[in-house]
């Protein structure tokens, strides 16, 4: 099954509300083009590519103007195109996979993370320290693999076109060892560095913020270009990455990402924070 990206849910969402404008039930419009009522739902909830002569052939049933269909033509052309990821999918499960596609097309991207330092401001070495302690005991060439895949996917942070990223860091994850000294003291660095970015800002909550709403787990929140596209939120688990997009998690969970904005320190004081922890202080 692909990777339900954000192109693939804007298509899915398109197709279904023409199909309810049109006044067809998934059944009724499944006969008129000799399908099935359980693939045009897969379709409609992006959980099957649909083909551009399909889309063409819906649209023209549900009576859609032909602008909108070569829009949409085009569209179901664009979601076929593999991600840069595609190669990478038999390292990971398929919510993470999911969840990467996701992130490749968001344009905004915020992320706390209470234990460890945000995946896309890690260096090379956390990285290897990260993999090497986790759920899994991998190989060598594993751990490098991941290490790369990683790699790769903070190269949107520098790209010609990238995301707002907004990290939130307990300062807990930045106490915690992963590696040796130098690979902590690079990876401070490394933060600051990052946060001098025009689209990047890292903000830490303090210890002596106490107990806040974030200390359960991380969170991330995507936002998207397309006004149509709703925002989708994922949490980690014991059990693996959740991706969360019904409005009533997606409340809750920006409104604990505004909150622990507030609770942590400032963009400048939170750099303040970096160079203390590097000098040891």
């Amino acid at each position: 099954m692909a990777p339900k990206t954000a192109r693939a849910r804007r298509l899915g969402i398109a197709l279904r509300a023409h199909r309810e404008a049109a006044g067809l039930t998934l059944e009724a419009a499944a006969d008129e083009i000799n399908s099935t009522r359980s693939t045009l739902s897969r379709y409609e909830n992006a959980q099957t590519l649909v083909n551009p002569a399909t889309v063409r052939a819906l649209l023209s049933l549900y009576g859609v103007r032909p602008e909108e269909i070569a829009a949409a033509v085009q569209l179901a052309k664009d979601t076929r195109k593999p991600g840069w990821w595609v190669p990478y999918s038999h390292l990971l499960d398929k919510r993470t996979i999911d969840f990467i596609a996701l992130e490749a097309e968001a344009t905004a991207i915020a992320n706390f993370e209470p234990s460890i330092v945000p995946g896309l401001l890690q260096t090379a070495d956390y990285i290897r320290g990260v993999m090497r302690g986790g759920p899994h005991t991998l190989t060598d060439d594993q751990v490098e693999q991941r290490v790369k895949l990683r790699l790769d996917r903070q190269q949107r942070i520098t790209a010609a076109e990238p995301p707002i990223f907004d990290a939130i860091i307990d300062e807990g994850a930045l106490l915690r060892p992963v590696g040796d000294r130098t690979v902590m003291e690079a990876q401070l660095s490394h933060l600051l560095k990052t946060a001098e970015l025009p689209n990047v800002t890292v903000q830490v909550i303090p210890l002596s913020a106490g107990y806040h709403r974030g200390t359960r787990g991380s969170l991330h929140i995507l936002e998207f270009a397309d006004p149509e596209d709703p925002l989708i939120a994922s949490v980690e688990t014991v059990a693996g990455q959740m991706v969360l997009d019904r409005p009533h998690d997606l409340r809750t969970c920006t409104k604990i990402m505004e909150h622990l904005r507030t609770v942590a320190l400032s963009p400048t004081d939170s750099r303040d924070r970096l160079l203390q922890l590097m000098k040891g202080r």
